[in-house]
């Protein structure tokens, strides 16, 4: 019974590994926009990742 212990440790570490290596990517480049992270059942279930383009007045006319 302690191995399949170990091994439900190991599959959560690795959830959570996977987890924030996508929150990271999620943040990384992003210059104007937001990060929501959807959390179900204390679980992230959901990542989405708004990215805004921004255009300077002066060259838009």
């Amino acid at each position: 019974m302690r191995s399949l212990s170990n091994s439900t440790e190991l599959s959560d570490h690795n959830v959570h590994r996977q987890v924030e290596q996508a929150i990271i990517h999620a943040l990384k480049g992003i210059r104007f926009g937001s990060v929501e992270i959807i959390v179900h059942d204390s679980k992230v279930v959901q990542i989405e990742r708004k990215e805004k383009t921004r255009f300077d007045a002066d060259l838009s006319r």
